[in-house]
């Protein structure tokens, strides 16, 4: 049983913790909780497995078959309070690869169903536009560089699994994307408060992309002049905007609820 911070094993949980640059260069990232411990080896991600002295010998029954298939570590409770990013840890923890996916591929895919993430910030934000997205039926997120990172703890709980099924990739230039994608005749939407038609107006059952902006600035100028059209959210009362996940979900929804209907 690991019982000491010093060992190795746990020096490097708490980097994958807590520096982007350590997930990046190992190309792992930690998973918490018995769900999407799950996950990750449902979809051939998970490399090991962390046990806290507490939960072993009744693990919840969605990983106690992990055990016989995967290398398993058993810590110390308060060793592994130290690695856990939760307030109240569940005992169980893994090391996950992250998935990889090539841009060209991505905009190849069926469906032609693409949300754009132009700098967007919050990990809470982007953990719940990746779970819509797939409850959706979206076909990929793509996120500009200055976007935050999809492996950072908060957003991998808030993804709820997701970050293992819907489709993704980090991009240097996010206007050059809506360049390619309008060239294969797939229009640009971006959201703004002066936008020109409401979101339910445009015909998406062809295929379209989204652009979601960030959430203090919105969609930046390059963006914007990128955009095929400009959408509006009608709200009432004295908002002047919606929260960038709510607003990604509203017209996420209505693609999925145009392409339902003509099917």
């Amino acid at each position: 049983m690991i019982s000491s911070n010093a060992n190795g094993q746990i020096k490097e949980l708490v980097k994958l913790q807590r520096q982007q640059r350590q997930r990046k260069k190992s190309g792992l990232f930690v998973v918490e909780g018995a769900k999407l411990v799950a996950e990750a080896a449902e979809y051939g991600k998970l490399e090991k497995l962390y046990l806290a002295e507490s939960v072993s010998g009744r693990e919840d029954e969605r990983i106690s078959h992990l055990l016989k298939h995967y290398p398993t570590e058993l810590v110390s409770d308060s060793i592994f309070g130290e690695i856990s990013d939760t307030v109240t840890p569940q005992g169980v923890l893994g090391l996950a690869a992250m998935p990889v996916y090539e841009t060209e591929d991505l905009l190849a895919l069926p469906g032609k169903r693409f949300l754009l993430l132009d700098d967007l910030r919050d990990p809470g934000n982007l953990g719940t536009i990746m779970r819509t997205a797939e409850g959706a039926g979206m076909s990929a997120v793509i996120l500009s560089k200055g976007s935050v990172e999809l492996f950072n703890p908060k957003v991998v709980r808030a993804t709820m699994g997701a970050i293992f099924r819907v489709p993704y990739c980090y991009v240097e230039s996010l206007p050059e994307i809506a360049r390619t994608l309008k060239s294969q005749e797939i229009p640009v939407f971006g959201t703004a408060m002066n936008g020109d038609i409401l979101y339910d107006e445009p015909d998406y059952t062809e295929g379209a992309a989204i652009v979601i902006g960030n959430e203090a600035n919105g969609i930046s100028e390059e963006m914007f002049a990128e955009v095929t059209e400009k959408l509006c959210i009608p709200m009432a009362g004295k908002l002047e905007s919606l929260n960038a996940a709510v607003s990604a979900a509203l017209i996420m929804y209505e693609m999925e609820r145009q392409c339902r209907k003509k099917c």
